[in-house]
């Protein structure tokens, strides 16, 4: 048992939390122009999210590439002009006294709106999606240097922290999963060499004191994927590669948990999370269906993790966290201009 509650700071590294409270990753599919570049509604939804007492918010999956976009309609930071949108939103979120990061990825065999996915083999995702092409041993390590890019456009932007998407089915995750990286070259004899690669481009550039963050499936499910023991050690490499901080979900080469898998309950991937915590003695962001504030502070108050990711219960209430906080009596750090509803 911990004494730590949902309104505790959170101190690591270079990033200082007012509270335990993250606002996940969710893509918007709202970029109008289909140029990758936040607009208005995005603006609106992260600095409501501010405002509404997130402690830490991670914008949504931000792809490397045009092709590396599930769809068109989401956002993308592969060029320097998409920059000042970024750092718009960023700074306004700033002004609340929350911090941001930004989820940086590639959807790989996951673009649905490619003309021709790549991926690290031909494989599509299930009969509805694209036969992605191979990509070369040199478009690879061309991949990692977007990443590497992509990530000091982050930074200028005045991101607190970034987060690798390892998870969910999308290109990291489907180099470090033997259900889809059928690969003969280095980057098949060694499943996470690429996300290796990427984490140490990522951190080449990053401020010294600036945490990296990595999503990261802790079990596949289906048929022959991997499971917990197989994702802690990946886990390891990509700690001893750089990473400071995991965040813990499930699935993407078959079903999200989230999106329905047969069994799943409130907690349900917090277990994983308390095993690569305890495996690595890193610090964790558990994640799914906590949307009951007592759970959620349960989670943290038994050590389970150190942060606690609210996804759709705070798409329903901008404001989840100042309700959460002051549902479990503590003390939200309401703006003043709403001080006299609390």
């Amino acid at each position: 048992m911990t004494n730590i509650k949902l309104d505790s700071p959170f101190q690591f590294k270079g990033l200082t939390l007012k509270n335990r409270i993250v606002m996940p990753p969710m893509c918007q599919y709202s970029v109008e122009a289909k140029d990758g570049v936040p607009n208005d509604w995005h603006f609106v939804h992260y600095v409501s999210r501010a405002v509404g007492g997130a402690g830490l918010i991670i914008m949504e999956m931000t792809d490397v590439h045009p092709d590396g976009r599930i769809t068109d309609y989401d956002l993308g930071l592969w060029s320097d002009e998409q920059i000042p949108a970024f750092a718009w939103i960023i700074s306004e979120v700033h002004k609340y006294g929350a911090k941001i990061g930004i989820q940086i990825a590639h959807a790989g065999r996951k673009a649905q709106d490619a003309e021709v996915p790549v991926a690290p083999s031909a494989l599509p995702f299930n009969e509805k999606f694209k036969t992605p092409r191979e990509l070369t041993t040199a478009e690879v390590k061309e991949m990692v240097e977007r990443f590497r890019d992509t990530a000091r456009r982050a930074v200028e932007a005045g991101v607190d922290t970034i987060e690798l998407h390892g998870a969910h089915g999308y290109l990291i995750h489907q180099f470090h999963s033997p259900l889809t990286n059928r690969r003969e070259d280095e980057y098949g004899q060694d499943p996470a060499l690429f996300g290796i690669e990427v984490i140490q481009a990522v951190k080449s550039v990053l401020p010294p004191e600036m945490p990296l963050i990595m999503r990261v499936s802790a079990v596949e499910y289906v048929d022959g994927g991997y499971g917990l023991d197989y994702s802690t050690e990946l886990c390891r490499r990509y700690q001893e590669a750089g990473v400071d901080l995991f965040h813990i979900t499930s699935g993407g080469e078959g079903p999200i948990g989230s999106a329905g898998k047969p069994g799943i309950h409130p907690g349900y991937q917090v277990p994983m999370a308390r095993a690569i915590k305890e495996a690595l003695n890193v610090p964790v962001i558990a994640v799914g269906i906590l949307d009951d504030p007592h759970l959620a502070a349960a989670t943290l108050g038994n050590g389970d993790a150190d942060l606690v990711a609210i996804g759709r219960a705070m798409l329903r209430d901008p404001y989840w966290a100042l309700h959460a906080i002051k549902s479990l009596r503590g003390e939200p750090a309401v703006p003043k201009q709403y001080e006299r509803a609390f």
